[in-house]
């Protein structure tokens, strides 16, 4: 286990050199400051209809990876799906995109990281992929492999790592 517990992803890099790594570009807005779990990926843009979908079936211990395509005009999470997740035994959301509700989110037993908050919710059209692979900030990430996220940064692995 980590030394501290808001030392994971450094840890896990010195353990585990083959480990990806995403370029520094987001902010922690969950209750959760240390998250990791087996990835799902949705990919939208300013559409959250299937992150609320995925958010609302048993997470049980995963991570919702989110590629929002970068936009800083609509929030893909707020305080409401955020608690479905909570309910549903996710671990956390990685987005990138926006979320709202942040002092609700801060609230939430989640891990959560995006690029920023806005208050603009999504128009929901129904339009996404899911468990398609997602590239952004220098990392592609995969459903089925994991990611482990805290305020130094976001590793991902091919495989579940153990912090020895």
């Amino acid at each position: 286990m980590a030394s501290a517990p808001y030392d994971l992803t450094p840890d896990l890099c010195d353990n585990h050199p083959d480990v990806r790594v995403l370029e520094p570009m987001l902010s922690n807005f969950g209750g959760n400051a240390v998250f990791g779990g087996e990835i799902v990926t949705v990919k939208c843009f300013e559409d959250n209809s299937l992150v609320k979908e995925q958010l609302g079936t048993p997470g049980n211990g995963k991570v919702l990876v989110v590629d929002g395509g970068g936009s800083l005009r609509r929030a893909l999470l707020g305080d409401m799906i955020g608690a479905s997740a909570v309910k549903n035994g996710w671990a956390g959301v990685i987005i990138y995109g926006c979320v709202r509700d942040v002092c609700a989110l801060a609230e939430l037993d989640l891990g959560v990281q995006a690029l920023a908050a806005i208050p603009i919710k999504t128009e929901r059209k129904g339009v996404g992929e899911l468990n398609v692979p997602v590239t952004f900030g220098g990392v592609t990430f995969k459903s089925g492999e994991f990611v482990y996220a805290d305020d130094n940064g976001v590793v991902v692995s091919v495989r579940q790592l153990e912090n020895r």
